[in-house]
């Protein structure tokens, strides 16, 4: 089963920093990436910049319709209107079968701002030890994932993050 997290990052650079450290990690086989993409949102900007992580994971991977649906309903749903409102409305039933419902949606959309970036990953097999060690340096915020309670909290203590 993959698991989706999406970590916030207090600069702008902060996720395509992480994803290449997470990249070289997975030739290692200590982290297993399913999908990747990033958000970053520079100082300045109306709106943020998204990139799916496509070499990185290659064929298998979802397409880029489902982060552009995602990221439409996070990011840009105000600027589409009333109409296109209620079709991806309906649209967005779908992403449930991957734990994301409007609690995900108003979380994210309310702290990725400004200045700031995330990283929306799904994984298979991780080796949370290695990663923590390899990604030493690096602070981020764990925002949403569709794990339990208890593997969310696990998580956050391997990370050191606040709950």
């Amino acid at each position: 089963m993959a698991t989706l997290t999406v970590w916030k990052f207090n600069s702008a650079e902060g996720a395509e920093e992480a994803l290449t450290k997470l990249a070289h990690l997975q030739k290692e086989r200590i982290i297993e990436i399913k999908d990747a993409a990033t958000v970053s949102w520079a100082e300045g900007k109306k709106k943020p910049k998204t990139k799916q992580a496509i070499n990185l994971v290659g064929l298998g991977a979802l397409d880029g319709a489902f982060w552009g649906l995602l990221f439409g309903l996070i990011f840009f749903c105000p600027i589409f209107g009333i109409a296109v409102g209620a079709t991806t409305g309906a649209l967005g039933g779908s992403m449930r079968d991957y734990g994301i419902d409007d609690n995900f949606i108003n979380d994210v959309k309310g702290k990725v701002t400004e200045g700031t970036s995330a990283l929306f990953l799904f994984t298979g097999d991780v080796t949370l030890d290695k990663v923590k060690e390899s990604l030493g340096g690096i602070t981020a915020d764990l925002i949403q994932s569709n794990l339990s309670n208890e593997e969310e909290a696990k998580l956050r203590e391997h990370f050191s993050l606040e709950a």
